[in-house]
């Protein structure tokens, strides 16, 4: 079977090896897949994002001197049922599944195992445990913004978001823009996106958010101290915070991951802001401590998802209670990764870019 491999530094499309479906398995026909940020960092910085994860006990550790066949954001048709499926599974059925597939040698993180292919491929194994039916006539394109939706709605559980909350989002990319979604989905807010790229602040309003700023023009937390002025309007005078004379704290999601944002952040926050760090960051970052000491602020960082939340945000998807339509920017082949993979450094041309591998 055809694959988009990384090799090298580079995206190569080849031939491997054609699978085989073990006792609880079933082997699927890969559909759609999108590409991720964790997908262009481990292609231009494969060996510093795998030594930093072994450092940390972190999921993302694979060989980056041999090939690997990425993509973990997918969904899929059942071609093959292994022994021990489930009967409620047949073939011919359009599934989704965390990226993960499980052996008596362990578990496999779909997308960085050098032994399994990842939804770059046209075929993969998965666990029959994992799968989750996709329902309503939901289209494979959709069904496959499961997963990255599913780590903005983490992003939200960990955060302890309430409607007391007014919500500031740094960063409005793919991640900034799932934080969104699930904040609205769950009925919170007001919701304040920043980011200087007019394309993405108009991806923020429609995913929801209340606010758009642009960054060069107006502070972020000018924009929030002034929404949360309007939102404290009428709220007991005992609850206005010294210092900032705002009814309410602070809640702001990280979603750039480069660094001095994390510094920025702390300045720009009010006392007692909760900050939760969702963009991955993949070099030495720095910020002053006693800044965050004088303001008792409290830094949550975040990774992934749970199975229920990421079952949560697919039903979410299909029901129509998180559109996700207006991410999909572009879909290519397996000849056009490499190229897709460039072009996602525009963030005025592209938010998300679907693979589909039998194109």
């Amino acid at each position: 079977m055809r694959a988009a491999f990384t090799r090298h530094g580079n995206i190569v499309v080849d031939i491997t090896t054609d699978l085989t479906p073990l006792s609880g398995e079933v082997l699927v026909k890969t559909l759609a897949c999108g590409i991720c940020g964790s997908d262009l960092h481990a292609l231009r910085h494969g060996h510093e994002m795998v030594a930093s994860q072994k450092e940390t006990g972190g999921p993302l550790v694979y060989d980056a001197d041999r090939d690997l066949i990425m993509g973990h954001e997918f969904c899929a048709e059942i071609v093959e049922l292994g022994q021990n499926v489930p009967d409620h599974f047949q073939i011919g059925d359009v599934v989704c599944s965390m990226p993960v597939l499980i052996r008596s040698d362990g578990t496999h993180l779909l997308g960085y195992s050098n032994e399994f292919p990842g939804g770059y491929a046209e075929k993969m194994l998965l666990s029959s445990r994992l799968l989750l039916p996709v329902t309503n006539g939901l289209s494979p394109q959709e069904a496959a913004l499961t997963e990255p939706m599913a780590v903005g709605r983490h992003a939200v559980e960990k955060s302890g978001a309430t409607t007391d909350d007014v919500c500031l989002v740094i960063g409005c990319g793919p991640v900034g823009l799932a934080v969104i979604g699930a904040l609205k989905q769950k009925g919170l807010g007001p919701v304040i996106g920043a980011d200087f790229s007019p394309r993405r602040r108009q991806l923020a309003e429609q995913m929801g958010a209340d606010e758009v700023v642009d960054p060069a023009v107006l502070s972020p937390y000018e924009s929030w101290r002034q929404t949360a002025r309007s939102e404290g309007v009428g709220v007991d005078d005992s609850k206005i915070r010294v210092n900032d004379v705002t009814p309410k704290p602070g809640l702001i999601f990280e979603c750039v991951g480069v660094p001095g944002v994390i510094d920025q952040i702390i300045h720009g926050a009010v006392k007692d802001t909760r900050i939760v760090v969702v963009g991955v960051c993949m070099e030495q970052d720095s910020f002053r401590p006693l800044t965050g000491i004088g303001k008792e602020l409290n830094i949550q960082f975040v990774l992934g998802y749970t199975a229920k939340e990421f079952a949560d945000t697919l039903r979410a998807i299909s029901e129509g209670e998180l559109a996700v339509e207006q991410l999909i920017t572009g879909q290519v082949g397996l000849s056009e990764v490499g190229e897709a993979f460039n072009d996602l450094g525009d963030p005025e041309a592209h938010a998300k870019i679907i693979v589909e591998p039998w194109r």
